[in-house]
């Protein structure tokens, strides 16, 4: 297997899941901004608005933007919403974002020192600048040579084009790609339709956590010693074939 890139996931993979807004999030941090008017019914018509728009998303693999959902919660309770935009960011901004743990940091630091190129591919709400500060905080944003983000791209993990982004911003051939992640189907069948290897990043315990015919690992600590198996076993090969 001759890798020459990894894409990796983030929320689940590179960090642990965070939370998803709900409508008394929302609520309470767009009342504190300037210039909004959030009636008492907001909450519910934001979460009844939010799971509609999320399960058409996931129908058809494309990504709303989060300032549209609150957009159009917005109109259908009177609610006053100046900015959008700025109003989505903050209330993303306000959720709690569970750290890159140094262990995790340590293992893509080791990776993009093999001279692996790297980039960050998932399905997220946040945009590339809170994307890049987690990296930063966690002192790898210099290991990601690319994001491929859903909130940027418009189109969600397992659309066909959302692999082609990442094979684009790779500028490797799909089968040079090794693409971790934590879901089955997003991080592991999607991948290897799109012609690129994958390996699965969830615990054994999960009732999710078997790959489709593939490998499967613990937690993304373990990528190294995998990587560097696959690797030197192609290499054997290569040196058997020339033999």
């Amino acid at each position: 297997m001759d890798i020459r890139a990894l894409a990796v996931d983030f929320s689940g993979t590179l960090a642990p899941a965070g939370p998803n807004p709900d409508g008394a999030h929302t609520a309470t941090v767009l009342t504190d901004l300037p210039h909004t008017r959030i009636p008492a019914g907001f909450p519910a018509v934001f979460d009844t608005v939010r799971r509609h728009t999320r399960n058409t998303d996931r129908t058809v693999n494309r990504h709303t933007p989060f300032a549209a959902t609150l957009r159009h919660a917005a109109t259908l309770c009177g609610a006053v919403i100046p900015d959008p935009v700025d109003a989505a960011a903050s209330v993303l901004a306000a959720l709690p974002t569970p750290p890159i743990e140094p262990q995790t940091a340590r293992a893509i630091r080791q990776i993009h020192a093999t001279g692996l190129l790297c980039v960050l591919a998932c399905n997220t709400e946040h945009s590339e600048t809170a994307r890049r500060s987690a990296l930063r905080a966690a002192a790898i944003e210099d290991c990601f040579d690319a994001l491929v983000l859903s909130s940027t791209l418009g189109l969600r993990k397992p659309h066909p084009h959302f692999y082609q982004a990442v094979s684009a911003a790779c500028g490797v051939p799909a089968h040079e790609i090794l693409f971790a992640g934590d879901n089955p189907t997003k991080d592991v069948t999607g991948p290897r339709t799109a012609g690129m290897h994958a390996v699965l990043i969830s615990p054994a315990h999960r009732p999710d956590s078997l790959a489709p015919a593939g490998d499967n690992l613990a937690h993304i600590t373990d990528l190294p010693t995998y990587l560097n198996v696959i690797t030197s076993h192609h290499s054997t090969e290569t040196s058997a074939e020339l033999r």
